[in-house]
Formats: structure tokens, sequence, C-alpha cells
């Protein structure tokens, strides 16, 4: 069924494709059909960050901006969903068109922009939600607020979203707001996650609810960069590492249409780089909660980058491509972990 869907909605330029394909789960939804897409969700629990998760799949931040389809995406069988990447203030994003598919390749390019409607609208839609799996919810900085400054957009978003989320995710690593990537290294790393560790501690301490930090870093770094990212997590107290972002490499899908497109490149081709980082943050941080994210497309997929260190993975463009039947194979893959 998905395959027919798939191949109608590929004839649509991409980024209208996902805003129908998001409407029509959404009538599914409302209808009480979304569940029988995805089948049952796979029963898999496991407690890392304090949080007991479903299972050991999720979806990750971007194709879910404002959480206007929490509940439909949750009812397809993930046991964490992620949305964002939301910034203070609501942003149109980058001029389209800015989403680009890559069938070959199984890879999308995007340069979206964090386009998104805010972050007190997506306050509105999590409140009104009934997901009952793990949410997790993707900050970022506006495009106008200076680099310099951006300690303050991220601050402003985790003490709104602090509330409402069961993890929130610093996203530093997205290749398509100038200059983001730098806030992953030396100084401005540590200064941007001490205030945000500070901040969340006074808020747990608050509210009496500990709500653990992810950050979410990028393919595109060599051995001592990500020992040198993983000493900065360790050293402020953040309870996990995404791994990975999309990547600004186009070693893999060299003389594809699109393949020259600027954004971040998504989906298989970013499966060994992103298997590569996880690897050396395992190495570095052998306690620390690892999400794998890039290029899962299969169970077996999944498993490789569970072997590779990740205790949870995330999964987007593979889903984009497979649909919701990506889901339950992979759940059931890493449920049969040795």
């Amino acid at each position: 069924m998905y395959s027919l869907a798939r191949s109608l909605l590929f004839r649509l330029e991409a980024e209208k494709s996902h805003a129908l394909a998001l409407s029509g789960l959404e009538w599914a939804h409302r209808l009480r059909l979304a569940k029988y897409l995805g089948g049952e969700r796979v029963d898999d629990p496991v407690t890392l960050m304090g949080l007991r998760f479903p299972n050991r799949v999720g979806l990750a931040a971007g194709l879910d901006k404002n959480a206007d389809h929490l509940d439909a995406l949750g009812a397809l069988g993930f046991g964490f969903v992620e949305v964002g990447t939301v910034t203070p203030k609501p942003q149109a994003g980058n001029p389209k068109p800015r989403l680009f598919r890559l069938p070959d390749s199984g890879a999308i390019i995007n340069r979206m922009g964090f386009n998104n409607a805010g972050v007190d609208h997506l306050i509105e839609r999590v409140r009104a939600s009934t997901f009952d799996g793990i949410l997790g919810i993707n900050i970022g900085k506006n495009l106008t607020t200076p680099v310099e400054q951006a300690v303050d957009d991220y601050l402003l978003c985790l003490k709104k979203v602090h509330a409402h989320a069961d993890y929130i995710t610093v996203n530093i690593s997205s290749p398509n707001t100038p200059g983001l990537r730098t806030l992953q290294f030396g100084e401005q790393l540590d200064e941007l996650l001490g205030q945000l560790r500070e901040a969340n501690t006074r808020l747990d301490q608050k509210t009496g609810r500990r709500v653990p930090l992810a950050v979410k870093i990028a393919p595109d770094m060599n051995e001592d960069d990500v020992g040198l990212v993983a000493l900065s997590l360790k050293n402020n107290g953040i309870d996990a590492a995404i791994a990975t972002n999309t990547t600004v490499s186009r070693d893999a899908v060299k003389g594809q249409r699109h393949a020259d497109e600027q954004g971040g490149l998504s989906g298989r081709p970013v499966f060994s780089s992103s298997n590569e980082v996880v690897a050396e943050l395992r190495k570095q941080l052998p306690k620390m909660t690892i999400i794998g994210a890039g290029g899962i497309d299969s169970g077996a997929a999944a498993q490789v980058k569970q072997a590779a260190g990740a205790d949870l993975v995330q999964v987007y463009t593979g889903f984009i491509y497979r649909g919701p039947a990506l889901i339950r194979e992979c759940a059931r893959a890493l449920s049969e972990r040795v």
C-alpha cells in the first residue's frame, strides 16, 4: 500500500508531497486507522536517561517541526518521537525549493532553515496531544540571532519547553543556519552547554521533574573533533548524544540529479560516517546514552547502528522511502539483540 502511495507522492514536488503525506496521515488518525499502517507497537521497553522507552525506535526531529502531527505519527508504533527544531520566534526558513530527493541513493537533501511556527505554537500542540510515548523537543536559534548571542535563544526555548518535554535536544549541527555548526567546538560549546545545563538543573529542582539534555552533532568530524565534543558533553553533564545530523559531503552522490544542491544530505549515504561517529562516541563515553541516526532504512541497518554503540535509533529519510513498515521492522530487529 505504501509503495503505491509513495509512487504517487513522488510525482509531486518534494515539499508539497511531504505536506500532503502528513495531511493524509492526520486524516487516517482521526478515522482511527493510523495504527493499522505500522501495526501494533513493538513492546521492547528499555530505561535510559531515567526514561522508560516503549521500544528503541524513534522519529528524528525535522519531520514534524511544530508537533502538528504528534498523535498521528505516534500511533505508527514509535517508541519515541522528537519534534522541532523549534526556535523562539516563528520563521519561514530558506526560499523554496529547499527539499530534493535522490532516489538512486535513498537520500534527501534539504536546506529548510529551521522553518517553524515558533516555540509557543509547538507548546500549544504538545499540550493538546495524547501521545503516550517518550517526547523529545529539539531546540535551535533563529536565523536573525547572531551566533554570539545564540545561547539566549536556546535558553528561552529550554525554559519554555521544559515542562512539556521528556527530554530536550540541543541542535547545534544543522548545516542550514549560517554559523550554527561553529557552536560544536571549543569554548563556544562549553559556554553554551554550561549555561544550558545550569538552567536545566534549576528547572529540574524547581519542578521536581528531571528532564534530560541531549546534543545533536554532525557527521562531518574527524576522530579528534569527536573526542573534543565528547569531552565537552561529559564535562557539562549532558545526558545523551544524537549522532548524527545531515552531512555536507557529496562524495557518495556525485553525478546524481540534485547532488549539487546546497543543504544537508541524509539517508543511506550518511550511514557509514554516522556509524563512525557513534563508535567513537561510544569509545569516549562508555556510559552515555547514544541515539544513532543517519541512513537507517532496514532492520539490518538498525542492528549495525546498535552494534556501533547506539542505545536507541531514530529514522527519518528511511521512513520517507520505506513507510511505516520500517518502524516495526527496526523495533523487532533491535529486540533480537544478543
